[in-house]
């Protein structure tokens, strides 16, 4: 099974910035990535009326939309923890998460001062790396909000 990394931090400090900078480069580098979003408040991705959402209507507990080059599951599944969700990414590099702030997997926080007073986690032992525009005092790597090839360079020599 692929590493999960999760991308943590406050709302509004950027993690979503974070993690497509932090995906874009790692592609480059020809490392297969997959991604999940942590959606506290639920979600659903199917429009009510169209044929997929009708299926789940009816009472199916996983439907599958296919074309040509895409395939998107909603799939009813009352996961627990990240490992109940590995399952899904037995083909990948590794797995970056947004989110999941209190899973036990290494974590990436992003901090900015003008958005909030002090850091989410910074006495986390899972905590693997910090980015930040502010000057901190971690016992981690502390990586600039700009700084994404030296964040691949370190999640590459360490997990991939």
């Amino acid at each position: 099974m692929p590493q999960i990394i999760s991308i943590v931090g406050k709302s509004g400090s950027g993690k979503t910035t974070l993690l497509e900078k932090l995906v874009a480069e790692l592609k480059k580098r020809n490392y297969k990535i997959g991604t999940i979003k942590h959606a506290s408040q639920g979600f659903d991705i199917d429009k009510k009326g169209k044929d997929s959402w009708r299926h789940r209507q009816a009472g199916a507990d996983t439907v599958v939309v296919a074309s040509a080059g895409q395939i998107a599951m909603v799939k009813d599944d009352h996961h627990e923890t990240l490992d109940d969700l590995e399952k899904y990414f037995p083909d990948m590099s590794i797995v970056i998460t947004e989110g999941f702030k209190k899973e036990h997997k290494p974590k990436i926080e992003v901090f900015r001062a003008e958005k909030h007073r002090k850091p989410l986690c910074p006495g986390d032992s899972n905590l693997i790396a910090f980015v930040t525009n502010t000057k901190q005092n971690l016992s981690v790597p502390i990586f600039g909000l700009e700084e994404i090839k030296e964040l691949a360079d370190f999640i590459e020599k360490k997990y991939l």
